[in-house]
């Protein structure tokens, strides 16, 4: 594992109120599909308000995501990633790289890629691949957006940790949709996640 890294991890996100990113089958029809017509209030609070999708990802340069999400990415129709060069996390995917795409097995060459990229802003998307790089170190800042529904049975955002994770909470905001966006700072404790720069 890379103990120093030039590259911020970042992850921005849609949950339910009940914490699931996804239905248990991969659906996430109750984010994207919100009903129209109800009041919500709107806001903003904090010193740092949480980005929107299209400044956060004007700031991305490398994706870091699982074979779960990379699949459902590809049922969208066009590839919506078309500035950002992506990386899958994957054991059981072919090898071979498609256009801005490059497959790897393991988190430590997921590292060694982005360092030997000069990567800057690194989203992180996923629920495993973000477990794996929180218990690694990797995250230094959390958006949630967390939306106005309950799905009981579904995929959590957050599994098992082997100590807390302390954060810095520093903005957040209300749409119109009823989607309160909230945004962390990661609070490293250890030199094994210093940033040479930020």
């Amino acid at each position: 594992m890379i103990t120093h890294r030039t590259w911020k991890g970042r992850v921005f996100i849609g949950v339910s109120l009940d914490g699931k990113i996804a239905r248990l089958d991969g659906d996430i029809d109750w984010l994207t599909d919100q009903p129209v017509g109800r009041q919500h209030v709107r806001g903003h609070q904090g010193p740092a308000a949480p980005p929107g999708y299209d400044d956060f990802m004007a700031a991305t340069d490398h994706i870091v995501m699982g074979r779960a999400t990379y699949e459902k990415v590809l049922t969208f129709g066009e590839w919506p990633y078309k500035g950002q060069q992506v990386v899958v996390l994957s054991t059981t995917l072919p090898d071979e790289e498609a256009d801005n795409v490059t497959v790897v097995r393991t988190l430590d060459e997921v590292c060694e890629l982005l360092h030997s990229d000069g990567a800057s802003g690194v989203y992180i998307d996923g629920g495993q691949v973000i477990q794996f790089s929180l218990r690694e170190g990797l995250v230094d800042e959390i958006t949630i957006g967390v939306a106005p529904v309950l799905i009981g049975a579904g995929i959590p955002l957050f599994g098992a940790i082997p100590e807390d994770i302390l954060l810095t909470h520093v903005g957040t905001s209300y749409s119109d949709s009823g989607m309160t966006s909230t945004r962390y700072l990661v609070n490293h404790s250890t030199p094994s996640t210093t940033l040479l720069s930020q």
